[in-house]
């Protein structure tokens, strides 16, 4: 059976009020881009851009993972965790002598594994995403704590290491990996029926199920996707940094959501994007940098992003009720 059902919106029209979304928060980014270069004569400067480019790049992919998630109406807490534990087995690895691919496709399969195991306790379970995702942020960091007895792995492989320092084209390998992730995932969540299903589960998983999608499959991949992107980061990250440490990336997961949802993904389900996160992640990892270059005190960046997921999750309720 063919999906239809009217609780879905066209996929035209969703792609034009994506579209036109999109365009409104390259706006407001290239506005912070102009009013920093006014205020501040380092924000121009290469070094800082290729800086801010390094910095948004690996929330960008993992903010781009949560929202497959958060369409299907649920929620990842894991991906911060999953970020440090997957540059603590890479790590690993690498000291136990395996080659880089083989330690980077290893790590990954941990990802897909973890992502599987949140898809089981949600279908078969039964437990609400919440619940899972966190009893994993929690066990995840303590699983490499245990592997690193709380301490560090170096990496000695220079060539891993020099990955994520490394430029192409005058731009930081780090941007190219978004765009490696973004391509395939546009095509996935735009241009495929299981992007449409996906929707569809966010929407009604009940008309969904009754319209022939089979919900069990799509919430599976939606968490294994989101754990393989953030097993990815935890690879990026080990690379920049050189070590792997069961600590790092602590509270990545809020700044995952607070990118996909300030890039216009709803917290209930069935709307989000593939571009509005990427862009949503640039926009953060740029309020950072000003207030880093404007030396604001660090915890000001922290309630002005509380501040931002108020007011979108505010509007978005607003937009709903006007459209029910």
């Amino acid at each position: 059976m063919t999906v239809t059902p009217t609780e879905i919106a066209a996929p035209k029209q969703r792609r034009k009020v994506n579209i036109l979304f999109g365009l409104t928060l390259i706006g407001l980014l290239i506005g912070l881009w102009v009013a920093l270069g006014l205020v501040t004569t380092s924000f121009w400067t290469p070094l800082n851009i290729s800086n801010l480019l390094r910095q948004g790049s690996m929330t960008a992919i993992l903010a781009l993972g949560e929202t497959f998630v958060i369409i299907t109406a649920g929620i990842d807490l894991s991906v911060g965790a999953i970020v440090g534990f997957a540059g603590v087995i890479v790590a690993w690895l690498l000291q136990a002598g395996f080659p880089v691919w083989a330690a980077i496709l290893l790590t990954l399969a941990f990802g897909v594994a973890i992502g599987a195991f949140h898809g089981f306790g949600i279908v078969h379970m039964g437990l609400p995403p919440f619940i899972i995702t966190l009893a994993s942020l929690t066990a995840l960091r303590g699983f490499g704590l245990l592997i690193t007895n709380g301490s560090s792995i170096n990496i000695t492989n220079e060539a891993f290491a020099n990955f994520s320092r490394a430029d192409f084209l005058g731009i930081p390998s780090l941007f190219w990996m978004v765009i490696l992730v973004a391509i395939p995932s546009y095509i996935l969540l735009h241009l495929s029926r299981w992007g449409r299903y996906l929707f569809a589960v966010g929407s009604n998983s009940e008309a969904a199920r009754l319209s022939g999608v089979r919900v069990s499959a799509i919430i599976y991949m939606a968490y294994i996707l989101s754990a393989t992107f953030a097993a990815f980061v935890g690879i990026l990250l080990a690379s920049r940094i050189a070590i792997g440490n069961a600590t790092q990336a602590d509270g990545w997961e809020l700044q995952a959501i607070a990118s996909s949802v300030i890039g216009g993904t709803s917290l209930f389900g069935a709307v989000g994007s593939v571009h509005g996160p990427l862009i949503g992640a640039f926009i953060l990892a740029t309020i950072n940098n000003g207030a880093n270059l404007l030396n604001v005190n660090s915890f000001w960046q922290r309630i002005i992003t509380g501040l931002l997921i108020i007011v979108i999750v505010y509007f978005d309720q607003l937009r709903r009720r006007r459209s029910s």
